[in-house]
């Protein structure tokens, strides 16, 4: 009975497969059919229409409202704000002060201390107080500029005001500041600027001391016969001193050299300055530069001579100089000595009048002489003599 069931049950199954095989194979005959047709049998695409309105639409977009006219206050005046009063400065002999308020624009914003400087300078100190920034710098320091006209001469400074950006912000709230303060000096009465003319009124300076002692400084003609008549000069040439002394009610004198300092103005305690005499009569301007500078051989007690390379000091366009030496009288008959001497250096330092071991002290410290053991005065026979202004300029190409 077993097998009977599953002999009817194969046979059921093979009918069943070839059944499907053989309409499988009649539905690829089909495709490949459809496939082969030409072009012109495929099925119609189905036609479409645009749909039109008949009738226009009714709605309309509403009309803007009218534009309404600005309306101004009867009388309106637009008021200029009044400077504001933030900087003031004071100029002393050898330096400036300047106070800036924190609140620098005038606006309630206390600016940053670090963004305002003096020519570069930042702020020396600050009043948190009264909120004011201090600066203070010699005449010379911070950027300043030298203005000189007939009858005084200046320094020009600039306070400078940069705000620091916003971080990525590209907005600002502030602007750049710059504020010029000038310090104005009438000239001394024994210095004129009139440099062309031919006299040497300017370029001279002498007195008459209280012990009847006259000294002199002059700047003279390359023949050392004359006092020079022009003080312009250009680089390279030699600047040709000559130092002395008369006396009246003294025995014969000696005449050194105990310093000399060059700056832009007849004030020795001003810089730039450039000190190229000192240490007691020690001439180092030529193994400081390598100069020719020197000392000539002395040929009288009371007066010595001596020349110095023509230079200018660096950054500063005028080229004018001032020199002012510390000129000293001893005995004639006292001998010279390392606090009384004339000394330069060319291979090894020269003394003028021949005695060369008197020198050795200018590379150390010769110590301070004086002439106290000429008269028992107590009157020191030394005195400050000023030559300028000379002009050095650049030699033409």
């Amino acid at each position: 009975m077993e097998d009977k069931m599953l002999s009817v049950t194969m046979v059921c199954c093979l009918l069943l497969g070839a059944s499907a095989a053989q309409t499988w194979k009649q539905k690829v005959v089909q495709l490949n059919e459809q496939r082969a047709k030409p072009p012109g049998q495929q099925p119609k695409a189905i036609p479409q229409e645009k749909e039109v309105f008949r009738e226009p639409l009714s709605w309309r977009y509403p009309d803007p409202p009218a534009e309404e006219k600005p309306r101004f206050p009867p009388s309106f005046e637009l008021k200029t704000p009044a400077p504001a009063q933030s900087v003031s400065a004071s100029c002393g002999d050898n330096s400036v002060r300047v106070e800036a308020k924190k609140d620098l624009l005038g606006i309630g914003k206390p600016v940053l201390a670090a963004d305002v400087t003096l020519g570069g300078c930042p702020a020396t100190g600050e009043d948190p107080v009264a909120q004011v920034l201090i600066f203070e710098s010699e005449l010379h320091g911070c950027g300043s500029q030298l203005l000189m006209s007939e009858e005084t001469f200046s320094y020009v400074f600039t306070l400078l005001y940069t705000p620091s950006p916003l971080g990525n912000i590209p907005i600002v709230r502030g602007r750049e500041v710059s504020i010029s303060i000038e310090c104005h000096y009438q000239r001394k009465q024994d210095v004129s600027s009139s440099l062309l003319k031919p006299t040497w009124t300017p370029f001279t300076d002498s007195k008459i001391s209280e012990e009847s002692l006259y000294f002199s400084l002059k700047l003279m003609t390359d023949d050392w016969q004359f006092t020079h008549p022009n003080p312009h000069f250009f680089l390279g040439d030699k600047l040709k001193f000559e130092a002395s002394v008369k006396q009246f009610q003294h025995i014969p004198l000696r005449v050194t050299v105990d310093s000399c300092v060059a700056t832009v103005v007849p004030y020795v305690d001003t810089v730039p300055r450039y000190a190229f005499l000192g240490n007691s009569g020690c001439l180092f301007d030529g193994q400081l530069t390598g100069s020719s500078s020197q000392f000539l051989p002395r040929v009288q007690d009371d007066k010595v001579q001596f020349e110095v390379e023509a230079f200018r000091f660096e950054q500063d366009n005028s080229g004018v100089l001032y020199v002012t030496c510390s000129l000293r009288a001893t005995a004639a008959a006292s001998p010279v000595t390392s606090t009384n001497k004339d000394c330069s250096f060319a291979d090894g330092w020269r003394e003028a009048s021949g005695n060369h071991r008197v020198c050795s002290c200018c590379d150390t410290d010769c110590g301070k002489g004086g002439a106290s053991d000429l008269l028992k005065t107590g009157s020191p026979l030394e005195e400050e003599r000023t030559v300028g202004p000379i002009v050095v300029k650049d030699r033409p190409l």
